[in-house]
């Protein structure tokens, strides 16, 4: 006979003696009330989305500020080379990369709350210090600071999000870090604009003022009021997200009971595809022979050659169209913000299909398109043209990758590592960026990036027949036409757990 459910708090519970939490059968245990649940995600995004985006908009911002300021007049500032410009945009990464995976996997036991706040205060520092700079040393040991500091930040935001939601719910909060990237650039462009516009303001040159009469000598020039004022801002996320941010989603402070008994409920649901709560070196070392991970991190890197390329050189890829400082700043807002929309729509639809390595490939088409104008193009209403295509393949392609691997890889110390490393070996690229856009008109670094497009496409077509035979081989064993022969069969590793292509 059929046991009764009993109803409470919106969810139906079909067994009420209760279950194991670790059970892989928790799923078909409860019935999560599907507006309740609706509700429960609204309520979410607006008490964490906000406080994330506002974190990594101000990381992006403070990393890529440095090409606003270059067409301001920094290099002449500190006089630097063009040569010392594109190291010290490179030199970034080499902290960056060798912080991500380490970061990753320690996140828990640091606990996110305090981890993320005190990176953030030690990277709002170094920013408001840029600002006093004075040669290119200055630069070249802020930026491998800043490095090192942001170097845990991505990846430890998005291993949150997948403590929160999902895995069918992540591309589109995913998405929200990437735009965030995008408003970074029409942010700083803004920014731009507004304090060029100071200059001469009731007399004076609103760009070039004393600090103080003790430092003479130290002008505050346009470009380091940018360092200044975005160092400021960041201080400011530090605060939100020690107040704001629950090491706990499911004990959040803006959730009530009934809210709270759904995301432990939904916390069993997925309990093969979070794991425990304890370290495991085993599932570290799981990870790193994962050949998704590769994948994965190739795709990554080509990605991220445009995303570093594009986000950091476009005010001076602008210049070199003819247009003047201010121009090539205010420019770069409509731009961005193309970016933004485009990837928050394809990210909703990315979850809708559970589809990611397609919608890269259509995007990059874009992408191809776009550089081919850059280069080929003489017409500068053409090429400006040109940046808007780009756009759609520098946010969405590093954002659904990511998604892509989020998505597939269980449980939880396992998922660290392998997204900790993948961003390490996507954020090289961020190395290269600085070295092949360094001279105008910045054909090198377009070609390049293009040529980046094209392998990430093959790469892109290689994953998606893997992922398919890893499906078809799971399917096979499940309805026994072949034996299994896996050494690993926990995790994503579960002939349930279905890859998403």
């Amino acid at each position: 006979m059929d046991q009764p459910n009993l109803e409470k708090n919106g969810v139906v519970e079909k067994y009420p003696s209760g279950i194991d939490q670790s059970s892989s059968g928790a799923e078909d245990e409860f019935y999560i009330d599907p507006a309740k649940e609706v509700k429960l995600l609204a309520k979410l995004d607006l008490g964490l989305i906000w406080i994330i985006m506002l974190l990594y908009l101000s990381a992006f911002l403070d990393r890529a500020n440095i090409g606003n300021v270059k067409v301001a007049g920094i290099l002449t500032d500190i006089h630097a080379t063009e040569e010392q410009f594109s190291t010290a945009v490179s030199i970034f990464y080499a902290t960056y990369v060798c912080f991500e995976t380490p970061a990753a996997v320690v996140m828990k036991k640091f606990t996110p709350r305090l981890m993320l706040t005190i990176i953030c205060i030690v990277w709002s520092l170094t920013t408001i210090f840029t600002g006093f700079i004075q040669n290119v040393a200055g630069l070249y040991t802020t930026r491998l600071i800043l490095g090192a500091c942001e170097a845990g930040l991505f990846p430890c935001l998005n291993l949150y999000l997948t403590m929160v939601y999902r895995r069918e719910e992540q591309a589109k909060r995913v998405a929200y870090l990437f735009v965030c990237a995008a408003l970074s650039g029409a942010f700083g462009g803004l920014l731009a604009y507004v304090l060029l516009k100071m200059d001469g303001v009731a007399g004076k040159a609103g760009w070039r003022r004393v600090l103080s009469p003790h430092i003479q000598a130290l002008r505050l020039t346009f470009d380091r009021w940018v360092y200044i004022i975005e160092g400021i801002f960041s201080i400011v996320c530090a605060l939100a997200v020690w107040f704001g941010l629950p090491n706990d989603p499911s004990k959040a402070w803006f959730l009530n009971a009934e809210e709270r008994e759904i995301m432990n409920c939904r916390a069993a649901q997925r309990a093969k595809y979070m794991g425990s709560d304890k370290f495991d070196w085993a599932e570290v070392q799981i990870g790193f022979k994962d050949p998704k991970l590769y994948m994965s991190g190739l795709i990554q890197f080509m990605q991220d050659i445009l995303l570093y390329g594009f986000s950091t050189f476009l005010p001076s890829i602008l210049k070199a169209m003819k247009y003047n400082t201010l121009q090539s700043n205010y420019l770069t807002i409509p731009v961005y913000l193309w970016g933004a929309i485009v990837f928050l729509t394809m990210a909703w639809f990315s979850d809708r299909w559970s589809a990611r390595g397609p919608i890269v490939l259509g995007a990059n088409v874009f992408g191809i398109i776009g550089y081919i104008l850059l280069i080929t193009v003489d017409n500068n209403g053409v090429k400006y043209f040109a940046t808007f295509l780009c756009a759609i393949a520098v946010y969405i392609g590093p954002g659904l990758n990511l998604t892509w691997l989020n998505v597939n890889v269980a449980p939880h110390y396992r998922r660290a590592t392998e997204i900790g490393f993948q961003q390490s070996m996507g954020n090289t690229a961020g190395i290269v960026a600085g070295q092949i856009y360094r001279t105008a008109p910045y054909k090198l670094g377009n070609s390049f990036s293009l040529g980046a497009l094209c392998v990430s496409q093959v790469l892109i077509v290689g994953k998606i027949f893997y992922i398919r035979s890893q499906n078809t081989m799971k399917a096979r064993i499940e309805a026994g036409e072949i034996e299994d022969k896996r050494s690993i069969k926990d995790g994503d590793r579960a002939l349930d757990f279905k890859y998403h292509i």
